[in-house]
Order: C-alpha cells, then structure tokens, then sequence
C-alpha cells in the first residue's frame, strides 16, 4: 500500500519533469521516522532525478531543488511538499495514510509489503539455495549454524517475494575422511552402539582410527584400500557407507526440525564424484583444462594467458577435487531443477572457492554463471556453555532453552505457560538468530550469552516478548468487533509514527532481497517493536471510548501482522505468549 502513496507523490513529480510516474516510483522513499521532530513521510533526491534523467541540470542543486518544490501541485493525498537540502520532503494526508494502510492490513495481512509493486519484477523464477552442507559421519558442529540460518533467511525472503525456491543441502560425504572411517569401523565398530548411539560412536571411532593412523602405516593403507573400494563402488563398502549417511541424515532432520528448518533435496559430494570425469572431458575438449609442471590439471584463471592465476581441478595422480565436483553439481542441477539463479551459503574462508567456480562456469560458456552468488559470512567467536568451549550445534540449543527457562522463571511479568519448554526453545533460537543477523554478515562477532537473552534492547527476547504482548492485548478484547472505518482516533504522534514507519516495509524487503542481507529486515522490525511499545504504554484500549478504541485495536493487530510476518522470514516462529 506504499505503493499508493508513492504513485500519488509521482504523480505530481512526473507533471513537473515530463517523465513517466513508473519511472519515478523507485526514486522516492519513505522517511525514517525521527524521535526528535515530527518527519515529512515520503521524500526524493534530486541528485536521483538529475542522473535518471527525470530533471535537467540547470543552476546548482540547492536552487534545483527549491524550484522543483515550489512547482509540486498540493492535493488530496501530498498535502505539503518540502525543500530540504539536495531532496524534496512530501507531507501525507494522515487520515487517507491511516485508513488505507490498516484496511490493506486487515484484508489481506500476509500480502502487505510483499505484494508491493515496488517488488513486482522480482516475482516468478526459480531459484535454488545450497546451505547448511555439514558433513556426515558427525554430529552437526556449531559452526554450520551461521549457514543454516542465513540460507533459511534467503530462502524465506525469495519465497515470500514470489520465487520458487529449491532449498538443497550438499552434506560432504566423500573423501579419504570416509575411507579412514570405513577402516576404523571395521576395526573397532560396533552395530549396537550405531544404533543406541550412532553419532557418538562413530566420533569415537573417528578419533581412535586418526590417531593409530599417525603412528601406524597399515591403518593408513587400510584406508586407502576402504576408499578405493568405496570409490569402485564395492558392496559390503559402499553398504556401510551408506548405513552412515542415512544415519546422520536422520539426527540432522532432528536438529533442523528444532531449528524450523526444511530441504527439498538432500545432495551430497558422492552424487557428483561420478560426473567429475564428462566435466574434464568437456574442459579438455574446449581446450581450458592444462598440465602443469607439478602434473596436476589446472584451468588458466588469469585472462591473459600467462597462468599468473589458476585453479586445479585434478590432483597429480588423476583424482577429482572439492573444486571438480562443485562444478559437477552446478552442472547437474542447471539441468535437473532449471533454476533462475542460484545462491551459495558459506563461510568467508570459501569466497576464493566459489570466484574459481563461476570463473570455470563462466569460461565453459555456461552464461548463467553470472547468476550464480556466493553469500559469505564471518565467524562466531567465544560460544561456550556453562560446561565449556561449544562443539555441538545441540548443545548450543540446549543452553538457549535452559537459560531462557531460567530467565522466565525469574520475571515477574512471565504468564503460566501450558508449554513452557517449547516456549522457551522458540525464543532461545529467536535470539540466537536475531544475535547473529543484527550486524554485516561478513563481519565475526563476540558471542555472549547474556547480551543474546536481555529482554530489553535490540534482541530477539524483546522482539518476541512485543509480540506475544500484542497477542495478549488481542486475545483480551476477543469478543469486541473492530474496523478501520473512523481512523481519526489515530492522529496523536504515537499512532502516526507507527504509520510512517510501516510505509518503509516494501522498501526494507528489497534493500533485503538486492543485497541479502537479513540487518535490514532485523532493524526494521526492532524499530517498530519500539514504536508499538511506546504506543501500547501510552494509548490505552480499556477505558478509551469506543471509537477510539477499535481504532487502536486496528492498529495493534496490524503491527502483530507485520511483525509475525517479518519474524517467519528471518526465519523466527513468534510465540503468543510468555
């Protein structure tokens, strides 16, 4: 519905530049809303128009920008327009800004901001995302939560917008790594414990086989020997191996259930390791693949010709690398699922990784390389619990329930709960996300278990607890009918910038989907908790007449929608009471 309020903006602007209002709609933006002053709500840059071509450069910006001001025809809806340094400020009719963005969010609350035409070109496709990708055989680390969250994020966002999503997990089940543990279990494993224990047991094997391999050569050739059987695909081998992988893609489900986390495809190293060979062929047929002097097959990387920068795809005694069946994937997948783009979700140490990747797709003549995104991210640094350093992602979610249950307990304002447990996981893992997406991606963070569970501040505590006292408040007027007929109860500053802030929605989806990056999303949803707090401390429902009343219900139940809506994106269930 900000669209409305933007077309009408355009409208006006596009008599004064001869342009068309499609052509300016992107360049006017809602107003952030200021604690210090009452703001305009919509505003453009002149500078914008000036290299879009909207306005002609004539005299300085300063005077540009007054003349085109002054030039602006006020009417219903723009009932100012202000000159401001280098942008032109535009004043909104409060009652038509009330009524038409209540009345959307009441008709039709899921599609508010995401149906938005300011987002329109970015419907339909289909686009895959590969995150997560742990490896099999142990149990899921902490450090492939970073990945599970943000690809959940993009995942959720591309939906939302319109996109057809394919979520894939690449579990890395193939390597020597498995011919090591192939051995060991042979040597040391038990059928039992795999199944009281599985994971458990086959860490201990994993270590135990590592450490006589150091000191042992025939452990090592032992593995070998399991690895070569594996890769010939030999029965009794490739059985056990496949006992593993279906082991650990069972207690993962588990952890990713937890979390609110689902894929459409479980893919892995192994489906690919058999297509690594086609793809050589192809790269030598096109003449990109080489010999160096070391014997190992590199594809010339630097552009020039002079091999100042390269990537190895086969190791000197022909095997495949990590790099070869990447490219054997994307390949795949381009044939199996068609996608539109695709999105790689992994840690900042890959980032060379994935430019060779797209370089080799690139060079292949495969133009849907360009498509293709690498969305790095930094470390988390400090995450223990109270038993010590952290290894275990489960662990984690276990001290975020035991905490949060601890902190409900000692608040005075916790509600009895007939799932108390439940409740506290749910919010435990907001914070967690809400933790981990509040800076750039990029950037490694300090992890504190006391900052991640405050109920005040920019947390995901606090954003839970704004919503589940929203509900509340809902839950106690049950029985009385509302509407969004008279909005004139909702002129005092409170109401209005709660308004003035959800017009920057649709706005705050696309800064997201353009660069995705889920801070955005985070700071507008902790901004609007802020205003919905204020606004539900000082406009009472009960007591209040019954215009006013319902209007402020209105109000309430549509800030719930947003934020409910925002929360499933960054992938936070919200609860509805604690």
């Amino acid at each position: 519905m900000a669209c409305f309020f933007r077309r009408s903006v355009a409208l006006q602007l596009a008599k004064v530049c001869g342009v068309s209002e499609d052509a300016l709609i992107p360049l006017i933006s809602a107003v952030p809303v200021s604690k210090k002053q009452a703001s305009a709500d919509l505003r453009v840059s002149v500078s914008c128009l000036l290299r879009s071509g909207a306005a002609v450069p004539d005299g300085d910006l300063h005077t540009k920008t007054q003349a085109l001001a002054n030039q602006i025809r006020r009417d219903s809806v723009v009932e100012d327009v202000i000159a401001g340094r280098g942008e032109i400020h535009f004043r909104l009719n409060k009652l038509i800004l009330a009524q038409k963005l209540l009345e959307q969010l009441q008709s039709e609350p899921d599609g508010f901001g995401v149906k938005s035409e300011l987002l329109r070109h970015l419907q339909g496709g289909r686009t895959l995302v590969e995150f997560s990708s742990p490896n099999i055989a142990k149990k899921f680390h902490a450090g492939h939560l970073r990945s599970t969250i943000i690809g959940n994020f993009i995942a959720n966002l591309k939906k939302a917008l319109g996109k057809e999503v394919i979520r894939v997990n690449y579990l890395g089940d193939w390597g020597m790594q498995f011919g090591l543990l192939g051995a060991g279990f042979e040597r040391f494993g038990s059928q039992e414990k795999l199944k009281t224990q599985p994971l458990e047991h086959l860490f201990e094997v994993y270590v135990q086989v590592n450490r006589e391999a150091e000191c042992d050569e025939s452990v090592r050739s032992a593995a070998a020997g399991f690895y070569r059987r594996l890769v010939q695909r030999e029965d009794q081998a490739l059985a056990l191996w496949t006992q593993f992988r279906e082991i650990t893609v069972l207690e993962y489900k588990r952890i990713y259930q937890r979390l609110g986390v689902d894929f459409d495809h479980y893919s892995g190293e192994s489906l690919h390791d058999g297509q690594t060979q086609s793809v050589l062929d192809e790269l030598t047929t096109q003449r990109l693949l080489k010999t160096s002097e070391k014997g190992t097959g590199v594809v010339d990387l630097s552009g020039t010709g002079d091999m100042s920068s390269y990537a190895t795809l086969v190791r000197s005694d022909g095997t495949s690398l990590y790099l070869t069946r990447d490219v054997a994937a994307a390949l795949d997948r381009k044939q199996r699922f068609g996608f539109d783009e695709m999105i790689y979700v992994t840690d900042k140490s890959q980032t060379v990784h994935f430019q060779q990747l797209f370089h080799i797709l690139a060079a292949m003549g495969h133009q849907w390389a360009e498509r293709c995104r690498h969305v790095a991210f930094g470390l988390v640094q400090g995450m223990s619990t109270r038993r010590g350093e952290v290894v275990f992602l489960e662990d984690v979610l276990e001290e975020a329930r035991s905490r949060m249950i601890n902190n409900m307990r000692q608040s005075r304002t916790s509600k009895v709960l007939e799932e108390p447990e439940q409740t506290a996981e749910k919010i435990g893992i907001s914070a967690l996300i809400i933790q981990d997406f509040k800076g750039p991606l990029m950037s490694d963070y300090k992890f504190d278990w006391d900052k991640v569970l405050q109920a005040q501040g920019d947390t995901g505590v606090f954003l839970q607890y704004t919503h589940a006292r929203l509900c509340s408040l809902l839950r106690r007027h049950a029985s009385e009918t509302y509407s969004c007929r008279d909005v004139s109860p909702l002129m005092d500053s409170r109401s209005v910038s709660v308004l003035q802030h959800l017009l920057r929605y649709d706005e705050v989806l696309l800064q997201s989907v353009n660069d995705l990056q889920p801070r955005h999303l985070v700071n507008f949803l902790m901004t609007l908790s802020h205003l919905v707090a204020s606004a539900h401390r000082e406009l009472p429902v009960k007591g209040s007449p019954a215009a006013t009343a319902q209007a402020r219900l209105c109000l309430f139940s549509s800030v719930r929608s947003v934020l409910a809506s925002g929360m499933r994106i960054l992938g936070i269930t919200p609860v509805d009471k604690m």
